[in-house]
């Protein structure tokens, strides 16, 4: 931890966010004990959040995040002359801002000069949270008009201002406790160092899941009765035939009744369906769980002073086989469909375009092609598209270029999302948007919404959606939206079950 007097040096050289930070052995613990031991103790754990990550769906990364529960948060609503940002802080609303949030939250971010702390991850503050689908009506403003009818009513927009986290390195078994203090307020050092002690005797104390017990399980209703979506999906090829675009994603929202703990879904999920990005937010009056197995955009900050993005395009789906044998003729199988080869390059051209407007001349890279990453129900395509973001470029910047993600729109991709609009009966809301942060020292990282489930007011809400092409069967698509869903419902159904 720093001295007062290092505390006293930074704030002169004018940071006014200065973190303390101190180390501890985690290695007997795992992320969601420590979760439950400094998070969810306050209010529940309002306001707080736990990520994770298994890369390919088979090993765990390095890092593990938890936000403890913020006083600071930043919510979003509204389109067009009726956009309105606010910040919140202690419950009370002390800042209201009109018109685009995006740009709102690019100036807010730098209002803050951080300290910043070296050998740490690119993650260790800054905003946490998610940007709804629906933010892209602050990008495309001819999207503005169009929104379907909203029947969940979360914000468009919501962010975290993460202030206090615990970092948890599953290399070395270490736990890093974070606190940052503001300089300006009295007596700051001291409040923090304390802060950091409290933290660490929570670590001391023993704590137990939420009690699961069986309970009867509740039926699905899906937004498109089966019909409707099958309707939908001829109308989209219609089009396609009149040559009005090349692909759109059409999907569907299956909700039903849902009245154990949020926590137990995302153990459920977490244990059934790892994934590259899992997140679990506690958002107050609703919770997001999610296994998303793809990346929105990577802004990473390099050893050299560069800057690199990243998208993964992800496409391309099949069922996994019920034994090594049929898993691999699936796979075979997958990666020789024309149709999905076709949609698969149509996406990657979708990356390289958009990476392309924010990257320097010259440095846009397809780095991996048609690769096949497994998850417990499903496997896709995956490929990887690089470049080296413009000088003087924000994280905002980047997800303006490329959000939302081509892989939940269609190509051409702005045209894509008005037939969305058409054809879809309710407003996407957070599903198709992204979930992730934006670090103090300018790093993102943000997953696609998808395999993500919304709780509200004792409901679950999970979406999914589909690629219609010119050659596509409706009955197919709408098997496949019912396939991308089914990992979210298992997990409510095995918590229905007692997680037994």
């Amino acid at each position: 931890m720093i001295t007062e007097l290092e505390f006293k040096s930074l704030s002169a050289q004018g940071y006014n966010r200065i973190p303390l930070m101190v180390e501890a052995f985690a290695d007997l613990e795992t992320p969601l004990s420590l979760y439950l031991k400094l998070a969810h103790t306050k209010d529940g754990g309002k306001y707080s959040f736990l990520l994770e990550s298994v890369v390919g769906g088979e090993r765990f990364g390095r890092y593990s995040f938890i936000g403890l529960p913020a006083r600071t948060l930043i919510r979003a609503s509204g389109f067009g002359a009726a956009a309105r940002t606010e910040v919140v802080t202690d419950g009370q609303v002390v800042e209201t801002a009109e018109g685009n949030p995006l740009d709102f939250i690019d100036a807010y971010q730098k209002r803050f000069k951080v300290a910043l702390r070296p050998g740490l991850p690119r993650f260790c503050g800054g905003l946490a949270g998610y940007f709804g689908y629906d933010a892209v009506r602050h990008i495309e403003k001819k999207l503005e008009a169009s929104c379907p009818p909203d029947t969940l009513g979360c914000p468009d927009i919501m962010l975290l201002q993460c202030e206090e986290l615990a970092v948890i390195d599953n290399l070395s078994g270490k736990l890093y406790l974070i606190v940052y203090a503001d300089p300006t307020r009295p007596e700051a050092y001291t409040i923090a160092k304390r802060r950091l002690r409290e933290l660490r005797d929570q670590l001391k104390y023993s704590v137990s899941a939420p009690q699961v017990k069986p309970t009867q399980a509740h039926p699905a209703e899906r937004s498109f009765a089966k019909a409707d979506y099958l309707a939908a999906v001829d109308r989209a090829k219609e089009m396609i035939a009149g040559g009005e675009f090349m692909q759109v994603q059409i999907g569907q929202r299956i909700s039903k009744r849902y009245t154990e703990s949020p926590l137990s879904l995302y153990r459920a999920l977490r244990s059934m369906n790892p994934s590259p990005y899992m997140f679990y937010y506690d958002l107050g009056d609703f919770h997001v769980v999610a296994a998303s197995p793809e990346i929105l955009v990577r802004q990473e900050n390099m050893p050299n002073g560069e800057q690199k993005v990243t998208i993964r395009p992800l496409a391309g789906t099949r069922p996994r086989g019920a034994s090594a044998e049929l898993d691999k003729a699936a796979e075979v199988e997958l990666i020789n469909d024309p149709k999905e080869r076709a949609e698969h390059v149509m996406l990657i051209d979708l990356a390289r375009n958009d990476i392309g407007r924010i990257a320097k001349i010259g440095t846009v890279k397809v780095t991996e092609a048609f690769a096949v990453e497994r998850y417990s129900h499903v496997m896709h395509i995956v490929s990887n598209v690089e470049g080296t973001l413009k000088d003087g470029m924000t994280a905002i910047d980047v997800l303006k270029a490329t959000f939302p993600a081509g892989t939940l729109t269609g190509a051409p991709k702005v045209h894509a999302m008005e037939v969305i609009d058409q054809l879809e009966p309710v407003k996407r809301g957070i599903y198709g948007g992204a979930c992730g942060y934006i670090s103090y020292a300018g790093d993102m990282d943000v997953a696609i919404t998808i395999r993500t489930g919304i709780i509200k007011n004792q409901v679950l809400h999970v979406q999914a959606a589909a690629g219609v092409v010119a050659d596509s069967v409706p009955e197919l698509e709408w098997k496949e939206t019912e396939a991308k869903a089914r990992a979210l419902l298992r997990a409510a159904e095995l918590v229905e079950e007692g997680l037994e």
